[in-house]
């Protein structure tokens, strides 16, 4: 056998085998299905695809580099989104979602946009007024669900709403958002897919 012909089925026995189309395991690299969990890096403020062994790794809360979001879907509505507690928060537009992220050790606010998930700065105080007001919404956990807000403009057709969703979600809106998004105001795709998602998200959701 020629070193050449040798070096080739060296190379051949070596090589890893082929990939299975669709979507993998960030963690382990196995394959996942379509519906799949996810996990946060909580550093690198990543969302990483997980298969199920490797999710309920990290299910727990203890201080660990990832943290799996959890699939839960709650609605508050004794809370007006419209009131002059949210008023304080200071958010320019009228859907976005809080979380606390722990890395930074404070509460962060995005909102969506054509360039996908913006930051608004949020008043300390202003979410204590929040909390005050309204108690029931500190049972939010860390880095992983989101307060999901949406306000509405004088003379909409849907009432505010607050909603705790998976953190994973919001960024779904946000990703179908930019894609879809028109003009300045998003444009009627975009007003579309925030009426089916809501719609979605309430379906899902019990009262908290």
């Amino acid at each position: 056998m020629s070193p050449a012909l040798g070096a080739l089925r060296r190379i051949s026995r070596d090589r890893p085998a082929p990939r299975v189309p669709g979507e993998h395991c960030d963690l382990c690299a196995q394959p996942v299905q379509e519906e799949h969990g996810h996990v946060v890096h909580l550093e690198g403020r990543a969302l990483m695809c997980a298969c199920r062994p490797c999710y309920l790794l990290f299910a727990s809360d203890a201080d660990q580099r990832y943290r799996a979001v959890p699939d839960r879907y709650l609605r508050f509505p004794d809370v007006s989104a419209d009131g002059p507690a949210f008023d304080a928060l200071d958010i320019p537009v009228g859907l976005a979602f809080l979380f606390h992220n722990s890395v930074q050790e404070r509460l962060v606010a995005f909102y969506p946009s054509p360039a996908g998930a913006t930051e608004s700065e949020l008043p300390l105080e202003a979410w204590n007024g929040v909390l005050a007001a309204h108690p029931s919404l500190a049972t939010l956990r860390p880095d992983v669900e989101a307060l999901l807000v949406r306000r509405a403009a004088p003379g909409a057709a849907h009432e505010g709403s607050c909603h705790l969703v998976p953190i994973d979600v919001c960024y779904e809106l946000v990703g179908t958002l930019r894609r879809g998004w028109r003009g300045f105001d998003g444009g009627s795709e975009a007003r579309a897919a925030i009426a089916e998602f809501f719609a979605t998200v309430d379906r899902r959701s019990v009262d908290g």
